[in-house]
């Protein structure tokens, strides 16, 4: 997470006259951030650079007209939160499978992916330009913890005002009087909004986040259970896997609307389906949302193909509640992973 740094006026002069060198200058200690804030909003990677980019167009355009009555990041703020609430008007909602519809019978068909771009996509660590801790005194939730798959998912399900009004506040800790200016509003309505989402926000979100969790198991045990389910799921042992997870845990497989829910539903799952004997698997460890992931490889054709990003959330005595599967090849790029393995 930047702070404000300090405005350089001949840099600021030069951008204004269409230098597009000072105005990559001007930007660029905000880049990443803005971009992770488009993805607080949106849910996607994908829509959150299609907003950036609209934003930043915008603020190029209208470089003119920044009168430094607030900070610079304030105003880059304003116009890519607005960039987000035109996209949301024109896409649908993004979700996650069990926010979609009700669990699926494992031994049922299994539900073709939507045609429709629904669902919630996952974060790259190294894309999410945030830092360790709160943005300032007044946010209410630390970075890392508002890029977590539960804190992102639960964010799409407000309106997009209430959206915008939260992670402006909640997470980025600016000022109500900074929000209302940045959304045409007044400092009340902020107020308003904000009471709202926190009502629909703590009804939906887990007691603990997934960065407390981490932080009580510690390294060296998160470490362990990364080594073992990798080993478990390599040697298609599904026993291993059951060992490791909840009696109600979830999986799901976006873009498919299928997900099971219980350790019966899921082991007959992966007896039927991805750990059947007729598979091989490679697992190559990452991290999502700062949470613990894995690109998966299928071997299929004489190659290990990328199958899907698996994000795992863990409870405080190191068992899995969710496994989160995105069937995306395109994703891997995004987490720096190939789409094959050397055979």
């Amino acid at each position: 997470m930047s702070i404000d740094v300090a405005l350089d006026p001949r840099t600021l002069e030069a951008a204004v006259r269409g230098d597009e060198r000072a105005f990559e200058e001007l930007i660029a200690p905000y880049r990443a951030e803005l971009h992770a804030h488009c993805y607080r909003m949106l849910g996607s990677l994908h829509d959150a650079e299609d907003a950036l980019q609209d934003g930043l167009l915008r603020s190029w355009r209208g470089l003119a007209g920044f009168e430094g009555r607030s900070s610079l990041r304030s105003w880059l703020y304003r116009i890519a939160t607005n960039s987000c609430l035109r996209l949301i008007e024109r896409r649908p909602k993004r979700v996650l499978p069990a926010g979609y519809g009700p669990p699926a019978d494992p031994h049922g068909a299994y539900g073709e992916p939507l045609a429709e771009t629904v669902w919630l996509e996952p974060l790259p660590d190294e894309m999410a330009g945030i830092a360790d801790g709160r943005a300032g005194p007044e946010a209410r939730y630390e970075q890392r913890e508002s890029v977590e798959l539960a804190f992102v998912a639960a964010l799409q399900h407000l309106p997009a005002r209430q959206r915008a009004v939260l992670i402006l506040r909640d997470v980025l800790g600016f000022a109500p009087a900074e929000i209302a200016d940045a959304l045409d509003t007044s400092a009340a309505a902020v107020s308003s909004a904000l009471q709202r989402a926190h009502k629909a926000v703590d009804d939906l979100l887990p007691e603990r986040s997934q960065q407390a969790t981490l932080r009580a198991l510690g390294d060296e045990r998160l470490r362990g259970i990364v080594a073992t389910y990798v080993e478990a799921w390599e040697r298609n042992d599904v026993d291993a896997i059951l060992a490791m997870l909840t009696q109600d845990v979830t999986f799901a497989m976006p873009p498919r609307p299928t997900w099971f829910r219980g350790q019966e539903a899921v082991g007959a799952f992966l007896r039927r389906a991805p750990l059947s004997p007729q598979r091989r698997w490679r697992l190559v460890a990452t991290s999502a949302g700062g949470q613990p992931a894995f690109g998966t490889y299928l071997w299929k054709d004489e190659r290990w193909e990328a199958h899907a990003i698996d994000v795992l959330t863990l409870r405080p005595d190191g068992l899995i509640t969710d496994v989160t599967a995105f069937i995306d090849v395109p994703a891997f790029g995004a987490f720096g992973l190939p789409d094959e393995l050397p055979v």
